[in-house]
């Protein structure tokens, strides 16, 4: 087997799990356990696992919401000001999960709008404001970043009409490639973007590149980027005459 073709086949393991050991990843490779911590170091510094005590490894995307949150903060916190101020009064407003989203809902409050949601750092950001309507999607709960995820959220999301929505994103490639990491976030994100009549997407610098293996669509198949990232980042220049809007908090 070749090392990517590892590599994928570990990532995908460790997805379906929510963790593996050495042990377990070396058994199911058929290779030594010296192999397979090479091959977990290498994922772990391209940030597309984490390395966890012990000699396991458990998906990026399952570290806790609280210390996710923790990460480029000010540029998350710039990101939901200037995400916010292109909501017009009485809009219906689909958010999507994850820290950079729960800031937008932050610099929302107050406002007469409508927020749809299946994030739970939304409603939490929102559920004592008397002014905005919150609407909650049902779904499966994914606990370790406050979402909830299946076919009962696809299935509400199918018969939304939003006018504008804000989506994250684990990564964008170089080709402008959106990316998550989450196979049960990928349809969700579809869904969202299906739903809504203009989709924004909010983007830390970190972002280009970022990490993720599974493909959302092409940066140009949305209406607005919301970035810290420099003007000068290929995946932004290479929109110019697209269509595509990139506006930079």
């Amino acid at each position: 087997m070749l090392v990517q073709q590892r590599h994928t086949a570990i990532l995908s393991f460790v997805r379906e799990r929510g963790g593996a050991s050495v042990t377990d990843l070396a058994r199911r490779l058929d290779v030594s356990e010296s192999t397979i911590r090479r091959d977990l170091n290498a994922l772990d510094r391209e940030g597309l696992l984490q390395r966890v005590r012990g000699g396991g490894a458990v998906e990026v995307d399952d570290q806790p919401f609280a210390h996710v949150a923790t990460h480029y903060a000010e540029e998350k916190d710039r990101i939901g000001a200037t995400a916010a101020g292109l909501v017009q009064d009485r809009d219906i407003v689909l958010l999507d999960i994850g820290t950079t989203c729960a800031a937008v809902a932050r610099h929302l409050r107050g406002r007469d709008i409508t927020v749809v949601t299946a994030s739970l750092a939304v409603v939490d950001e929102l559920r004592n404001d008397r002014t905005v309507e919150l609407i909650v999607l049902g779904g499966l709960l994914r606990a370790s970043y406050l979402s909830l995820v299946g076919s009962l959220t696809q299935q509400a999301l199918a018969q939304l009409s939003a006018g504008i929505a804000f989506m994250g994103t684990s990564g964008i490639r170089p080709d402008g490639t959106v990316l998550d990491s989450t196979g049960v976030e990928v349809p969700i994100k579809q869904a969202i973007r299906a739903a809504s009549e203009r989709t924004c997407l909010v983007a830390t610098t970190d972002k280009f590149p970022g990490t993720g293996l599974l493909a959302v669509c092409a940066l140009s198949d949305l209406q607005t980027v919301v970035t810290t990232a420099p003007p000068s980042t290929a995946q932004l220049t290479a929109l110019e005459g697209s269509g595509t809007d990139v506006v930079y908090a």
